[in-house]
């Protein structure tokens, strides 16, 4: 029997659903949130609930055909090609322990849903800056949040996990049970299990105050040799991101942004009012629009500027170890070169605080690392396809220097591995947890290749 005729007599077994090329819908579901990655599976499975998923993975056994777990399409990063590629939105199981502060959620639940439950509670979710990316990626994958230097990564949070296992068992794991799974789990979840309940630690917010300063752009190197100073003795209690945008003189954009360049400077506290924290900042260059006073997760949310919708785009993520003089100017010289317009959003993150000393163990850490930075270079409509490479690779190569020898998967790029993650050794400990669960490949080997 083929591959396709074994794949096929599946479907009868199944209460969810399996689409296979040729099936009307294959096309839609197979897609990635960044369009530009082109995957081919043999198959897209939408498993009803455990039994399904545990017919998935015998398929898998028989036919060869590996299990890619990707619940909303985030992190694509190769064409899947041979592979099942199951999407979750089925766990989609919701509970708030309010009194112990933890998030027992189905991995297919996306963070929007989350944050809109926990609104005016007191409790806020270490979830992403976008609410339509699912629990379940974010959190395995590592995350980073507004919450990070407060709370640690997402996957810091992680406190517990129902997997099913490549054997075909189904069982609740933590630290005390199978630590070295859960050290796999926190950042490289997807390589040795399948995980379909998740516990998190949730964040204590009493007083959550936010401000959102722009600035002109020409003052860009001074705030962000401001902000760099302010990050030696921040609180962890303070979370900082830059935003420097130079956007294109497009018509569907807003005509408030459209064809401008600014530095956006965004603060949040989770402690309260920072005004007095921001004031040297705030004197590093012309304001344009300041906003402040208390928010709240719902509010974060309403205010993202995270695409809702799949889009292509193109896209380089970097780890600093830190921000000297020399790099920041290297960085706004090479961002004010016109030949670099295609750019239109790099994102600085500041790091510390609780991310210098994780919880738990994990596989994701950014310990020792003082910035994360995230350029966007979209495919506008009418734009050549892969107009903005070449200006991607021009800004790896501009803060290679700078570069620290560990990132996060959630920021990985396409086609980019977990081997760019970690030094050697933890690459070498996570193929070895792997061997133990997984020795036959019944889970897509994905960003750790065998």
């Amino acid at each position: 029997m083929s591959s396709t005729a074994a794949l096929d007599a599946v479907r009868s077994r199944l209460s969810g659903s399996l689409l296979l090329p040729g099936d009307s819908g294959f096309d839609a579901a197979r897609l990635p949130w960044n369009l530009t990655v082109d995957q081919r599976p043999a198959a897209v499975a939408e498993p009803a609930g455990i039994d399904d998923l545990s017919v998935l993975v015998e398929a898998a056994r028989t036919t060869g055909a590996p299990l890619a777990v990707q619940p909303s399409g985030h992190g694509a990063s190769g064409d899947l090609e041979g592979a099942i590629l199951v999407r979750m939105s089925a766990f989609d199981d919701l509970r708030i322990d309010a009194d112990a502060g933890v998030l027992h959620v189905g991995s297919g639940v996306r963070w929007g849903t989350v944050i809109a439950a926990l609104e005016g509670s007191g409790w806020a979710a270490p979830s992403g800056t976008s609410p339509v990316i699912s629990v379940g990626g974010y959190t395995l994958g590592g995350g980073h949040s507004w919450f990070s230097r407060t709370a640690g990564l997402g996957s810091d949070n992680l406190r517990a996990a129902w997997v099913l296992r490549p054997d075909g068992s189904h069982t609740r794991v933590d630290d005390g049970s199978d630590p070295d799974l859960m050290w796999a789990l926190r950042g490289a979840g997807g390589v040795v299990g399948i995980v379909t309940r998740l516990e998190i630690d949730l964040v204590r917010t009493p007083s959550l105050w936010g401000a959102n300063i722009v600035f002109d752009a020409a003052d860009s190197a001074a705030v962000i040799r401001a902000v760099r100073d302010l990050s030696a003795d921040a609180p962890p209690t303070l979370n900082v991101f830059l935003n420097s945008a130079r956007m294109p003189d497009a018509p569907q954009l807003p005509e408030a942004i459209r064809g401008r360049s600014f530095l956006a400077l965004q603060a949040l506290s989770v402690d309260g009012e920072a005004d007095a924290l921001l004031a040297a900042v705030r004197g590093a260059g012309r304001v344009q629009h300041e906003a402040s006073g208390p928010t709240s997760p719902g509010a974060l949310v309403a205010a993202s500027t995270e695409p809702t919708e799949p889009m292509p785009a193109g896209g380089a993520s970097m780890a600093l170890t830190s921000l000297d003089d020399a790099t920041i100017d290297a960085l706004v010289a090479f961002r004010d070169l016109p030949e670099q317009a295609s750019i239109i959003g790099i994102d600085l993150r500041m790091l510390g605080g609780a991310l210098a000393a994780p919880r738990r163990a994990g596989f994701a850490s950014l310990q020792s690392v003082g910035w994360l930075l995230h350029a966007l270079a979209p495919s506008l409509p009418g734009a050549p396809a892969g107009l903005g490479d070449a200006s991607l690779d021009g800004l790896r190569g501009v803060l290679a220097h700078a570069a620290a020898l560990r990132t996060i998967p959630t920021f990985l790029g396409p086609g980019e591995t977990l081997e760019q993650c970690v030094p050697p050794a933890e690459i070498e400990r996570l193929r070895a947890v792997r061997d133990v669960v997984d020795p036959d490949g019944v889970l897509y080997a994905g960003r750790l290749p065998r």
